[in-house]
């Protein structure tokens, strides 16, 4: 069973027998990543326009709040749920509607905590790296200059939507941070996406190229490579316990976790720094080597876990057929 694993080398592709594609699963993935780019960034556009106009800035929090869950439903999941009927008619085996053991959920959480820290440790070196190089190179100091100023206006839209001056609207907020963008995202990038390219790519490249456009998606330059290892992360968790619901409660975890920081420290404390100091650069290296090991070693543990339980499961449908 050394399929079983996350591994480059021994990885083949994994389509399931039960699903004809009625066009090829490499280009349905790639109709779907152009289309929902199309329809989410274009369209989601001008329908901002039309319904609140072009003081964004200005616009009513609330009214913001509802387009963006109802960009996410609209031209995010719509598409997912439609691609996924049109060309594969299966449509819970494409989205790998299955209910995931807890303990797999539990020990892949773990590992998103870990995971967490490591990527908010890696934040710190990555900018102090570039403020250091822009001290040095004029064309750094030149990117840098115009990537603060696209940073500056993601967090600034983070920021509204994350400003709150009651219980419910807290509760809205954790909905249309975190619930939303996990079921929406997950199904499209994770379901509809992953499960494409794993007709004919190996697991492992399936999630990594998946991961990296859910990372581009965000079109936040700063954490972009962040975003890519934590949709990588949430696509081998898709693979091996073969359910959607898994990667959806990690990234509800994930945003989640952002979000109570956020109401709790301040909105400071999930935006990017922009300042590093000598010393924050050795605190943030220490603490990504420190929770690196034991990320590492869940990791293992884990997917060790889950091929023993489907070795398990296999021989016990073998024993049942004989």
């Amino acid at each position: 069973m050394e399929n079983e694993d996350f591994n480059i080398n021994n990885e083949q592709p994994d389509p399931d027998k039960r699903i004809a594609p009625r066009i090829s699963p490499t280009a349905a993935a790639y109709l779907g990543l152009i289309s929902v780019f199309i329809f989410y960034q274009f369209g989601g556009s001008l329908l901002t326009l039309l319904i609140l106009g072009t003081d964004i800035k200005n616009a009513d929090v609330m009214a913001v709040r509802l387009l963006t869950t109802a960009g996410q439903i609209l031209f995010i999941l719509l598409p997912a749920l439609i691609f996924a009927k049109t060309i594969y008619e299966d449509v819970t085996e494409i989205l790998r509607v299955k209910t995931p053991a807890i303990s797999h959920m539990v020990l892949f959480s773990i590992g998103l905590v870990l995971l967490s820290v490591i990527l908010q440790s890696y934040l710190y070196i990555q900018n102090y790296v570039i403020i250091k190089l822009a001290e040095v190179y004029p064309f750094v100091e030149q990117a840098k200059s115009v990537l603060d100023k696209f940073d500056k206006l993601v967090e600034e839209s983070y920021s509204n939507l994350l400003t709150y001056n009651s219980a419910f609207e807290a509760v809205l907020i954790v909905i249309v941070v975190a619930i939303i963008p996990a079921v929406c995202e997950e199904s499209f990038f994770r379901g509809y996406v992953q499960s494409s390219f794993g007709f004919k790519l190996k697991p492992f490249k399936a999630a990594l190229l998946t991961g990296i456009f859910f990372g581009i998606y965000h079109f936040n330059p700063y954490q972009v490579l962040p975003l890519i290892v934590l949709g990588v992360y949430f696509g081998f968790a898709a693979y091996k316990t073969n359910s959607i619901f898994v990667p959806m409660f990690l990234h509800f975890l994930n945003n989640f976790l952002a979000v109570l920081m956020s109401f709790t420290l301040g909105k400071e404390e999930i935006s990017t720094p922009v300042t590093v100091s000598f010393n924050d650069f050795q605190i943030s290296a220490f603490t990504f080597i420190g929770f690196l090991i034991p990320f590492i070693l869940i990791l293992y543990f884990t997917n060790r876990l889950i091929s023993k339980s489907n070795l398990s499961v296999v021989e016990s449908n073998n024993t049942d057929s004989d």
